[in-house]
């Protein structure tokens, strides 16, 4: 469909498209690590149940944002990894792409808690609280990545994962 416009029409919306920002977005563009501030954060291991007959937990991590910005932001994206101390790779990770409730998160709210659990973690047959430790329990780290609309990928935080058991 676009080939078939007429070649000035065409050049006519690509300028309109570059000097007139407006025409092709919908309000201001969002920078992730100067509009966003993730406050309230509680880190621990989940208990996730019982797995083939051992105990089970996994790194958890929850979070708020709130909006340091002056205008209001409509989307958020989140991509969490968790790290084990010591290791170059995550060994797990959790995505949200739609972490701002619909209605947006205007300037100066705190939005609704995010709550990020992995899904691998450690078992055993010990007492959960036992099993924290453990000799041969790891520590972690959540590694925080956001994306608002169409910005790139930015790091908001690393947070250690407690040593505590969660139950909720």
């Amino acid at each position: 469909m676009l080939a078939r416009l007429r070649p000035g029409l065409w050049l006519a919306l690509s300028v309109a498209a570059t000097v007139l920002p407006w025409a092709s977005a919908c309000g201001p563009s969002v920078d992730p690590k100067k509009d966003l501030q993730v406050v309230d954060v509680t880190t621990g291991w989940f208990d996730a149940g019982i797995v083939d007959g051992k105990n089970k937990l996994v790194p958890t991590i929850s979070f708020a944002f709130k909006n340091v910005s002056d205008h209001s932001i409509s989307s958020a994206q989140i991509n969490l990894g968790f790290w084990r101390k010591g290791e170059d790779g995550e060994f797990d990770d959790a995505f949200v792409s739609q972490a701002i409730d619909p209605d947006g998160l205007k300037p100066g709210q705190v939005g609704k808690t995010v709550v990020l659990r992995g899904k691998v973690g450690y078992t055993g047959e010990q007492p959960r609280a036992v099993m924290l430790q453990h000799s041969q329990f790891q520590d972690a780290t959540a590694k925080l990545f956001v994306k608002c609309g169409s910005s790139q990928w930015a790091q908001l935080g690393e947070f250690p994962i407690e040593r505590r058991l969660v139950v909720r």
